[in-house]
């Protein structure tokens, strides 16, 4: 079992992943027919196949992060995109080039900004993912920008407001999770991050 910084154990029924599949039912299911599903080997969204049916959206295994960080990726993602196996967007495996890896952090730092709001929704520990460990020239990328980005955009919508999608969700957590703070009462730290 891992512990938090802020002393929650990780590994306990608190941080069920199932609990976040009830809010986002409660929030999306009427309105966006769209599910939020455990228990994929890769995370993925896979628009309705025939009107009625539901939009669907995987997520790894029962990781709470991996949900949290899929559910992002769906908020910020527009009308247009939500009609696209995942999102229209590519995926490049670990061991992209530095060209590959900054077209990556270009479309995937807004949605860790979203997951950051999510998981202090939850009190849950959060930590940016470059998700690209291969070591280039025997180093580890740099992830200094990459981490800016994520810090100045959470900040940005801590001033201005979540979008309205990523809005309802982080409210429905904020009362499944107890928590209740608004997320413009929200302050974002780089030492968080580390």
């Amino acid at each position: 079992m891992t512990v938090s910084a802020a002393g929650h154990s990780v590994g306990s029924c608190h941080f069920q992943s199932t609990r976040l599949e009830s809010v986002f039912t409660q929030c999306f299911a009427v309105t966006e027919q769209t599910q939020l599903v455990g228990g994929a080997s890769e995370p993925l969204y896979q628009p309705a196949s025939e009107p009625g049916k539901p939009h669907v959206l995987y997520y790894r295994d029962d990781y709470f992060a991996s949900a949290l960080h899929e559910v992002a990726h769906w908020c910020i993602a527009g009308s247009g995109r939500r009609l696209q196996v995942d999102f229209g967007y590519w995926y490049e495996p670990d061991g992209r080039s530095d060209t590959q890896q900054r077209e990556f952090e270009a479309v995937e730092y807004r949605p860790q900004a979203l997951e950051w709001f999510f998981a202090k929704a939850c009190n849950f520990p959060f930590g940016v993912s470059v998700d690209n460990l291969d070591v280039w020239d025997g180093k580890l990328p740099d992830t200094s920008d990459f981490r800016r980005r994520v810090v100045e955009q959470s900040r940005h919508w801590s001033q201005v407001g979540l979008p309205l999608r990523a809005h309802q969700f982080y409210s429905g957590l904020c009362r499944e999770f107890g928590t209740r703070v608004k997320p413009t009462a929200l302050v974002f730290h780089w030492s968080e991050l580390d």
